[in-house]
């Protein structure tokens, strides 16, 4: 058929596409609009849609395919409508005619596929006989189950009989100090009385103040203080009742005065050292200590043990027992801040070649200056622990049973090394070799206890935490003392927190 164009022209007879309307009646919701009325009452999700009567072709996004006008896709049709009930399956099972079906709500349920009664053995034929090598395989499963119970409680067994035991029977009682009365036993303790450093380069000076040391309520109070402007802006200073001696007992001038240069300033802290050097001391034990922390940058306390007389040497050739070390630095120090404690041994044969031994404990949610811990050491020839609050969780622990596990093995020294004196290439001799296995940790030890603030020994690490000097540094203590302003702001202010505080101590010994 020919149809003329508006312009007057002709054009062919062109197949038109399906509109929206004639759609729709081929859609599966017409079908189900024209389904009887009972399946409609039955169907609970049929809506009466509304019926589109426009013409147009184009295709909207938002609509559904079967309402979206298209010459290239059409939803399929039914010719046979869904009746109410479903039609019967052609490859199920029939039903059994005994078990009619149930309904709930209206709606038909298959019915319980449970049986009746429980099957008897007759009904398992299975059962008849056993598999083969059933009686084995449960024989060879429980054989397993008791070996391996037996070998987890003969680990266990041999892991509690190795730990290393120090007999409390075998404990002689040297030192109870509870500090009940108001000052310092002094046929207990000494003051150590410097400035000196102490061989570390600290920058605090210890001082006979009671600023500094005190007992209040039962408690030994180590204080840190900023040392007052009238003694920094001297030109030089001798510090009251200095200790410093040399080997031949006269004063050590260096130790105990200062006199300001470009390089050298007062030291700009105050704070407190104490001994039972002579009074005092153990030669294989144990040591307790309960104390807390103090909080604060660069803060340095420190529980530890030196020999009574050095038989093997200056130091470090008699060795040194440190119990405890932390610092006052937050947790958020990465060099090990005040959630840290730190236990360590030092000795070596010549002042340049030192060994150490050392570990730590940690904790989690807290730190070490917010309480109480205590500190033990315990000492024989055969081990050195150092633990806090328990057994279990010991910072430090080594043994010695036999000569191939002596402290001269464990460090491996060379058998040159360079004097740091003369510069020359020395050999490297076993200075303990008269001694025991335990050597040099066979002689008698007295304690120290004792509050430093910095140093230049590197147990604060260069460009770490933002430390304001550097260890090699002529001016180290000046660029401490400098940074006043920005250190001392994180000390507490409650000499609770910023000290290091001492509940008691208490020294035993084997006895002989």
């Amino acid at each position: 058929m020919t149809t003329a164009s508006p312009e007057g022209g002709s054009t062919s007879s062109l197949p038109r596409s399906p509109s929206a309307s004639s759609l729709y009646k081929q859609s599966a919701a017409a079908n189900m609009m024209s389904a009887p009325p009972a399946v409609l009452a039955a169907d609970t999700f049929a809506y009466n849609l509304p019926r589109s009567s426009s013409t147009h072709s184009f295709r909207a996004p938002f609509l559904s395919p079967a309402s979206r006008p298209s010459s290239v896709w059409a939803p399929p049709s039914y010719n046979n409508p869904p009746t109410a009930s479903p039609a019967a399956s052609t490859t199920a099972l029939p039903l059994s005619a005994t078990l009619p079906p149930t309904s709930l709500k209206g709606r038909t349920l298959m019915p319980s596929a449970r049986l009746a009664t429980p099957l008897t053995k007759e009904d398992k034929p299975w059962l008849a006989t056993r598999p083969p090598r059933t009686r084995l395989s449960y024989a060879i499963t429980l054989l397993c189950i008791i070996a391996g119970l037996g070998g987890a409680a003969l680990l266990c067994y041999t892991g509690v009989r190795g730990v290393p035991l120090l007999d409390p029977n075998s404990l002689c009682l040297v030192l109870d100090e509870e500090f009940d009365s108001s000052t310092l036993d002094t046929s207990t303790w000494t003051r150590d009385v410097e400035l000196g450093g102490f061989g570390n380069g600290e920058f605090q000076m210890t001082t006979t103040s009671d600023d500094n040391l005190y007992i209040t309520d039962g408690e030994l109070y180590f204080m840190p203080t900023l040392t007052p402007d009238s003694v920094l802006s001297a030109s030089n200073y001798t510090l009251p009742g200095c200790t410093a001696t040399l080997a031949d007992g006269s004063t050590n001038t260096s130790a105990c005065s200062v006199e300001v240069s470009g390089a050298t300033v007062i030291n700009p802290v105050m704070s407190a050292r104490i001994n039972t050097m002579g009074k005092k001391t153990i030669k294989y034990g144990k040591v307790e200590v309960r104390a807390k922390m103090p909080a604060g940058d660069w803060l340095w306390p420190a529980i530890w043990l030196l020999p009574q007389n050095d038989e093997y040497g200056a130091w470090p050739l008699s060795g040194e027992i440190d119990l405890v070390e932390s610092r006052g630095n937050g947790a958020t120090y990465t060099s090990q801040g005040n959630n840290f404690v730190r236990a360590t041994l030092n000795y070596g044969p010549l002042p340049g070649l030192v060994n150490q031994i050392y570990g730590w404990f940690s904790l989690k949610r807290t730190n070490y200056a917010q309480d109480f811990h205590t500190y033990t050491l315990e000492w024989t020839e055969d081990f050195i622990r150092a633990s806090v609050d328990a057994r279990t969780h010991a910072m430090l622990l080594t043994q010695t049973k036999t000569d191939k596990s002596s402290y001269w093995k464990k460090a491996g020294f060379p058998a040159t090394a360079t004097n740091a004196s003369s510069g020359a290439d020395v050999a490297v001799q076993d200075v303990w070799s008269n001694g025991t296995r335990a050597a040099p940790f066979d002689k008698d030890f007295y304690l120290i206890m004792d509050l430093a603030v910095g140093g230049t020994s590197g147990w604060f690490p260069d460009d770490v935490g933002d430390k304001p000097w550097f260890d090699g540094s002529l001016t180290a203590m000046r660029d401490f003392a400098n940074a006043k302003a920005t250190w001392s702001a994180t000390w507490p202010s409650d000499a609770s927190d910023r000290a290091m505080r001492v509940d008691y101590v208490k020294m035993w010994e084997v006895c002989s």
